[in-house]
């Protein structure tokens, strides 16, 4: 197989490389992610500069995995992770088998998934036609990259020997648990809200500014099924998504909602 690994955490991010590791052992690996940390950016791209890329030395990150049979190639962009992700497939790397995204510090779960780099990136493989995934372990502070890791080797076997009809789009999410604490795997939907914004300001005057965190916890109850109920409850959530913002429920509501009003509009004379 032909992977391009990508993530929002930086190119010298340590999940980025347990997971190259890992793929190693499945494909050819193209490292193409931005050359620092680019959280939060969601699916943002640069279209008003121009980027830069340059190459990146990999033997730091093959320490005791010189029995892996394929190759890494790495390179650091100077932009989002969505930028990363466009120049690999149009120009740096080209056709792929699989995307990956991540391995992301900290989970992507619920809503979270509109403004997260991890799934911004992963994005723009999926709507070129490529198996996507984008996987994340639930912890931030001292995350465990192991178990995410193996699930993506495992996974990246599996796809080369079964080879998908159709591309897809998966957002995995692993509890930073060993393995002999972790309670099984879950097909999930996305939850709600799991964290909200919180706003610092900062100086006087004309000098005030404001910083936005998402840093906030949102409480309430978590539905099972969700990926937020399974992360929580120690479980691998894998929740397949797609791009389909339309509300099609809500199409004879708005019609109400606008009658008359074009007529109105149209036979409207100044």
């Amino acid at each position: 197989m032909k992977i391009l690994l990508t993530n929002d955490d930086g190119i010298h991010a340590p999940g980025l490389w347990a997971a190259a590791r890992a793929l190693r052992h499945v494909g050819e690996v193209f490292v193409v992610a931005p050359d620092r940390e680019q959280s939060g950016v969601g699916a943002s791209l640069t279209l008003h500069a121009p980027l830069r890329i340059r190459s990146i030395l990999v033997d730091h990150a093959l320490s005791g995995n010189g029995d892996a049979p394929h190759q890494i190639t790495a390179y650091a962009v100077e932009g989002t992770p969505g930028d990363s992700c466009i120049l690999a497939l149009e120009q740096v790397v080209g056709a792929v088998d699989l995307v990956v995204s991540g391995i992301n510090s900290g989970s992507n779960v619920g809503w979270d998934v509109m403004v997260s780099g991890t799934v911004g990136a992963a994005i723009q493989g999926y709507v070129r036609g490529y198996p996507t995934i984008a996987i994340s372990v639930g912890s931030v502070l001292n995350p465990r990259f192991e178990e995410s890791a193996m699930l993506l080797q495992l996974l990246g076997q599996r796809l080369a020997q079964r080879p998908p009809a159709t591309n897809f789009f998966l957002n995995i999410n692993v509890p930073s648990l060993p393995l002999a604490e972790i309670r099984g795997l879950q097909v999930t939907q996305l939850g709600n809200r799991s964290y909200g914004e919180s706003i610092r300001e900062e100086g006087n005057g004309a000098q005030k500014r404001y910083w936005i965190a998402r840093n906030r916890p949102i409480s309430g109850n978590d539905i099972q099924g969700t990926d937020i109920w399974a992360l929580k409850n120690g479980r691998i959530s894998i929740t397949p998504l797609q791009l389909s913002l339309g509300n099609q429920q809500q199409i004879p509501t708005v019609e109400d909602l606008f009658a008359d009003i074009p007529n109105q509009l149209l036979n409207h004379h100044d």
